[in-house]
């Protein structure tokens, strides 16, 4: 079974960068389309955003309008590994982020099958 492991979350100043990553084992990353959601602080579970999708066949990337032009989302499947490169950090983007994964193409949020447990992004000066 697909599991999946997010890391490179910290405490950064406003206008900082920092870049997480999505680790998968127990199945190969390259079947699965990748999103990255978050979770601000004070918002529920159902209130989670979707931040951005990689697309397993193409490589096909969306993005919320809050982050376009500052995230970028890219894999490597050599190293079963998604990345979600953040540049500009605002005190807006503090949340809880995970990437979750579906079977080949990108969809909404409640069809993703697998989740990974959160990594924390703070952006405070």
């Amino acid at each position: 079974q697909l599991q999946l492991v997010e890391s490179g979350g910290g405490v950064v100043r406003p206008g900082g960068s920092l870049r997480l990553s999505c680790t998968a084992s127990g199945s190969t990353l390259s079947y699965y389309a990748i999103g990255w959601f978050r979770q601000a602080p004070g918002k529920a579970r159902e209130e989670r955003e979707g931040v951005s999708c990689i697309s397993s066949i193409h490589g096909t990337t969306t993005y919320a309008d809050s982050v376009k032009g500052r995230f970028t989302i890219s894999r490597d499947n050599a190293k079963n590994t998604v990345y979600l490169q953040m540049n500009n950090l605002t005190p807006e983007d503090t949340a809880v982020y995970y990437c979750a994964a579906l079977s080949r193409y990108c969809g909404a949020e409640y069809e993703y099958d697998y989740w990974g447990q959160g990594t924390q992004v703070t952006v405070s000066s």
